[in-house]
């Protein structure tokens, strides 16, 4: 099964309507809504909920005042780092000051949602207007604080460097100076964010459902806020619609404030997003400003390269400096530079929170590297391949370091790859050295058509655990149970392959469960292209424990050598004599001794029918009852996945209207569990990129106010401006882990909009510098 493209076993299910999500749940639970902040920076300075009361229906009415001890207090800073001197979180409800449009001030709970949302519309907030910080500029000129104890609002100074840049920039041939800006835009899942929690008084536990990527975290962040052992707190991922990072944070407000109002009233509650909440309430992504120095001989070869990033973080730092600490050291790509340095200023802002969205940092720092490596093609009158091909890291020279710590804290030293090859795969994949032909006979027609490439490397399958188990019961199915979760991957399909092809069993006999603490209570999540190399080699390991007791046990059975089976079609049998056999389902029943038969198979394991030794306990010392292994993998450090793409695009001479005629991705995710899911994954990454280049942009005026949140002001490409995608695989099986995979979920999304602004510029004759780019964008550029 390992490697075979077969079709996702769980869409028949999600497609005939079949799915759970969050807000199938809890139908007869209370519902919350919150008010929410219309300014973007302001002191509050009275709340009058007596309009509220007049409702029907109405059950509470929550503020700061009413949150009582580490319920009330910030939320957690998830991941601190040296360099956050000045990390700072909101409270679940705000206290005094508000820092952004959409942060919750108060909280109600009602018989329904239009109880709830017509009570929280008579409630009066007053508030006292401060100067407003919107846009990195604003916020590094430090005019006014988003904070007032965040001097100049940076909440982060972080240096990396290898080598002395400036030093060897200064001493190049060759030097250029130039700036790059990527705005904001968001993850935009088609389910919102939700919660819905049941308390059970007797029991003194709590049931959550909530829309995560981490249900484990999230239950351990409900048990810390509410005071609860986590053994009493039940935290389950129901189907989810998506999340691209956007639902790795945790705790939000409402994953706290939901639960404690359910323990406090001892009912149910819930909670669902809705859209204007999920544009201005939940996160967003990207928003860097980067000022690059680079020294390169005449080769093209980069000597040096100084990179000054701006991030802007928005007004808190709920997920760390994760962002930026990734931009800058996947930055350098599959490139061996002299000398490198990167400087990175985090900054506040009154906008909403920066946390990893689909690409988490890696879209910018490819943009900076890619742009940079066609200044110097064009700077040298050099193709733009052969600059990129000068500047490689070599197969040879593989395990890579780079000399950098990366977002695991972990050396940033590549494990695998060929990036020469990579390469050549893309440049014959779209047809980079035909293309002038092309070009030639779109000329004499009056149209303008260009080519763009580039590379990347991706950091994939980040520490620190995660962990699997599997069982076979008594019928011969095999459950597979792992604590990340999943919103569309595909991991019941690919898990139920890996546990398929390392036990020999029909996939059809593997049920995969994912997201529930109550099957898997220790995970971190699923992010950062994590999930098969993490959860996929944690469930092989827990196969590879079962199938050892299982030939064990089988041995016994069959008075063989267990050196000598095999199972293959839930069949244990012994090698060259498979007549000598038994079904696996047999011996998941003799794992477990019984006294008592429920039916004529568990006949096998009772005490007059075994045969086995009075000398010797039913259970050896060190054995367990059943048939069922578990493992964790952990690994020593991150794998590396690589790719590049490449686009011709079309520019209308009149309109600027800007069509990508062909898109080609080579990538390299070392073996391909499932060919087809991983193309899945790469087609939906470069719409999205498609999205981030040509689309997508958050549109805030200068008093904080986001101008488009709604679908439709904010541009979000239909399937008729995704181009039919061409992709290639290269497989270098990764040396750090049993399966020898890297993760694929990003790859499509990362290197857009450095391909898209390379084409564009080929095709227009100009430099491209800031992104995504519009026909407005781009009519202006070519007036100027």
């Amino acid at each position: 099964m390992f490697g075979e493209p077969i079709v996702r076993v769980e869409d028949p299910r999600l497609l005939t309507g079949q799915g759970r999500y969050l807000d199938d749940l809890g139908r007869g639970a209370l519902a919350a809504a919150f008010v929410r902040s219309p300014y973007a920076h302001a002191r509050i300075t009275g709340i009058d909920v007596d309009g509220a009361l007049d409702v029907d229906g109405l059950v509470a009415v929550y503020t700061w005042e009413d949150l009582p001890g580490r319920v009330g207090e910030p939320l957690p800073l998830l991941i601190p780092h040296p360099a956050l001197t000045h990390g700072r979180t909101a409270y679940p409800l705000a206290r005094d000051v508000v820092r952004h449009v959409g942060e919750p001030v108060v909280m109600v709970v009602a018989r329904d949602r239009y109880l709830a949302e017509d009570a929280a519309g008579r409630i009066q907030v007053t508030y006292q207007p401060l100067p407003v910080v919107v846009g990195i500029e604003k916020s590094a000129s430090a005019e006014y604080l988003v904070h007032d104890d965040v001097p100049g609002n940076v909440g982060a100074f972080l240096v990396q460097e290898v080598g002395d840049a400036p030093a060897a920039i200064d001493a190049a041939p060759h030097v250029l100076e130039f700036r790059l800006d990527i705005e904001r835009s968001a993850s935009m899942p088609l389910e919102g964010r939700g919660v819905y929690a049941r308390w059970d008084a007797d029991d003194e536990s709590l049931r959550v459902y909530s829309s995560t990527q981490t249900s484990t975290s999230v239950r351990m962040a409900i048990a810390a806020k509410l005071g609860l052992p986590p053994a009493k707190v039940e935290v389950i991922a129901p189907d989810v619609g998506g999340g691209f990072g956007v639902k790795i944070v945790h705790p939000w407000p409402e994953e706290v404030l939901v639960p404690w109002a359910a323990r406090l009233l001892n009912q149910e509650v819930k909670w669902a997003e809705d859209r204007r909440e999920h544009f201005v309430s939940s996160a967003h992504e990207r928003g860097q400003v980067q000022f690059v120095r680079v020294g390169f001989d005449d080769e093209g070869r980069v000597l040096g390269l100084d990179v000054k990033i701006l991030h802007d973080h928005g007004a808190y730092t709920p997920y760390g400096i994760i962002i930026p600490i990734i931009t800058s050291t996947q930055l350098l790509g599959p490139y061996k530079l002299g000398a490198y340095r990167a400087e990175v200023t985090s900054l506040y802002t009154n906008t909403l929170i920066v946390t990893p969205y689909r690409g988490a940092g890696r879209p910018q720092g490819v943009f900076c590297m890619e742009r940079t490596m066609d200044r110097i093609a064009a700077h040298l009158h050099l193709d733009r391949i052969d600059v990129r091909a000068a500047n490689l890291i070599q197969p040879d020279e593989f395990p890579y370091d780079q000399g950098l710590i990366f977002q695991d804290g972990r050396p940033l030293i590549y494990d695998s790859g060929d990036y020469p090859a990579l390469l050549r795969k893309a440049r014959d994949l779209i047809g980079w050295d035909s293309f002038g032909s092309l070009r030639a006979v779109a000329t004499a027609e009056g149209r303008r058509i260009g080519i763009g490439f580039a590379c990347y490397v991706e950091g994939t399958g980040v520490g620190p655990y995660e962990g699997g188990h599997v069982e076979v019961d008594s019928s011969g199915r095999v459950h597979v149970s792992t604590g990340l979760t999943s919103q569309g991957q595909g991991h019941q399909t690919v898990f139920a392959q890996i546990a398929a092809a390392e036990l020999g069993v029909p996939i059809s006999d593997v049920q995969v469960t994912t997201g529930d603490t109550r099957r898997f209570g220790y995970a971190v999540g699923t992010f950062a292209s994590r999930a098969a190399v993490m959860s996929g080699n944690a469930i092989a390991l827990a196969c590879r424990r079962l199938k050892e007791k299982a030939l064990r046990i089988a041995a016994e059975a069959l008075e063989a050598d267990p050196r000598d089976l095999e199972i293959a079609d839930g069949q244990v049998y012994v090698r060259g004599n498979p007549s000598a056999s038994i079904p696996l389902r047999t011996v998941a029943v003799l794992s477990n001794p019984l006294r008592y038969a429920f039916d004529e198979e568990a006949q096998r394991a009772t005490q007059f029918a075994t045969g086995s030794s009075p000398d010797e306990p039913p259970i050896a010392p060190g054995e367990e009852p059943g048939l069922e292994g578990k493992d964790y993998y952990s690994p020593v450090r991150s794998t590396f996945a690589a790719g590049a793409h490449a686009a011709i695009v079309e520019t209308d001479p009149d309109t600027a209207e800007i069509r990508i005629l062909r898109y080609a991705v080579v990538h390299d995710c070392g073996r391909l569990i499932n060919p087809r899911i991983v193309e899945g994954q790469i087609h939906g990454g470069v719409a999205q990129g498609i999205a981030g280049a040509l689309y997508e942009k958050m549109e805030y005026d200068s008093d904080g106010q986001l101008l488009n949140a709604s679908f439709m002001d904010f541009l979000m490409p239909y399937a008729t401006e995704i181009p039919r995608i061409e992709i290639d695989h290269l497989e270098t099986p990764s040396p750090l882990n049993p399966l020898g995979i890297k993760g694929a979920g990003e790859a499509g999304v990362i290197p857009v909009s450095a391909v898209i602004a390379s084409a564009i510029e080929d095709a227009e004759g100009f430099e491209i510098s800031a992104m995504p780019i519009s026909p407005d964008d781009l009519f202006r550029l070519r007036r100027h």
